[in-house]
């Protein structure tokens, strides 16, 4: 079990499109495997964090699970349901599973251990996560064209930012100011 794990792992981190083509991957354990690389990854991230600001590693691991119900409802809803192909009859499932095996890259974060090593590597291990997320995102619905995978993305990342500068600017909003003059 723990091989199979291993292997998607380093799949993924290869880049490799068999991962999301070959349904051996997608069987009863695979929702598993990739809840347990978005939860490691949530940790990695804080644990890299952690030598230039204090973070939780139990609020990244809850993070890292909303942000993967969020990739993938985007990814679901935008490539299934608004810019279907023909063969689009993709059960969310999949692609649960596809977005949370794309983010194994991710776990490289583990190895920024100082702070001078952690921008770098969260700014190198997140494109990697998008490289892979294209890849997943193609394979998994079946898609013909590498751009409109790369569009899906791009548009599932755009929203994702414009609902965290959103939600951000409203919990400002919130903030008591002083009027003192």
């Amino acid at each position: 079990m723990f091989a199979v794990f291993l292997d998607i792992v380093f799949k993924s981190l290869k880049l490799d499109r068999s991962l999301y083509s070959d349904n051996k991957y997608f069987g009863e354990a695979a929702i598993y495997f990739a809840g347990l690389i978005m939860i490691l990854e949530g940790v990695a991230g804080a644990i890299a964090a952690n030598s230039i600001i204090k973070t939780s590693i139990g609020l990244s691991g809850l993070t890292a699970i909303l942000t993967w119900f969020i990739w993938s409802i985007l990814i679901f809803v935008i490539g299934v349901k608004l810019f279907p192909d023909k063969n689009s009859k993709i059960p969310f499932k999949k692609v649960l599973i596809g977005v949370g095996y794309a983010h194994a890259p991710g776990l490289i974060r583990f190895f920024a251990v100082t702070p001078d090593l952690v921008l770098p590597v969260i700014f190198l291990t997140q494109f990697w996560i998008f490289a892979s997320l294209i890849i997943s995102t193609k394979h998994v619905l079946g898609l013909k064209s590498n751009l409109k995978s790369f569009g899906i993305i791009f548009l599932a990342f755009l929203l994702i930012a414009f609902l965290s500068v959103s939600f951000v600017i409203s919990r400002m909003n919130a903030l008591p100011i002083s009027t003192i003059s």
